[in-house]
C-alpha cells in the first residue's frame, strides 16, 4: 500500500484541492487496488515547520511509504520520481510553493489490511481485490501470479 503523508501550510489546500490531489495520487497507482493508496494532509502552523532553522511558510514536504510494490532498478525509481512530480506540480510546484519528497520501501511481508495477507502481485485474488475495491479472504490456489 503507498501511505502518502503531505506536510504542509495551513492554508495550502482546500478540501476540493486535498480530494482532487488525492484522486491525482490514486491515479498513479492505477495497477493496484484503489483501497490500498491513502493520502493524509497534515497543517503545520507557520510558527512549526522550519527548514535549514527558518520558518518555511511556503514548503511542502511529502513522506511516501510503500508496501505493495517495490522499485527494484535505477531506471524504474528515476520514471516514478518524474511522474509523481508531473502529477504534484498543479497542486504544489504550479502553486508557488518550494517541496520536497521521499519514498520509503516496506517489505511486502510486514503488511496485512483488515486482517489478511495481500495477494501477490498480478494475481487472481489481486485481480478480485481489485474489482470488488475491498479486501476480502482467498484461497491459496487463487494467489498464484497469472
Amino acid at each position: 500500500m503507498p501511505l502518502w503523508k503531505i506536510y504542509h501550510p495551513v492554508d495550502a489546500f482546500s478540501v476540493e484541492d486535498k480530494h482532487a490531489l488525492s484522486q491525482v495520487i490514486t491515479a498513479l497507482y492505477s495497477r493496484l487496488p484503489k483501497f490500498y493508496v491513502g493520502v493524509v494532509f497534515q497543517a503545520v502552523p507557520a510558527d512549526s515547520f522550519f527548514v535549514g532553522g527558518e520558518p518555511a511558510d511556503r514548503f511542502v514536504r511529502i513522506w511516501v511509504d510503500h508496501i505493495a510494490r517495490t522499485l527494484p532498478t535505477p531506471e524504474a525509481k528515476a520514471w516514478w520520481i518524474k511522474a509523481c512530480d508531473e502529477a504534484m506540480a498543479p497542486f504544489i510546484r504550479d502553486r508557488g510553493f518550494d517541496w520536497e519528497f521521499h519514498i520509503d520501501e516496506t517489505p511486502f511481508d510486514l503488511w496485512s489490511i483488515q486482517g489478511l495477507r495481500p495477494p501477490p502481485a498480478n494475481s487472481q485474488a489481486e485481480a478480485r481485490w481489485i474489482a470488488e475495491n475491498k479486501a476480502t479472504p482467498y484461497e491459496l490456489s487463487t494467489a498464484a501470479a497469472t
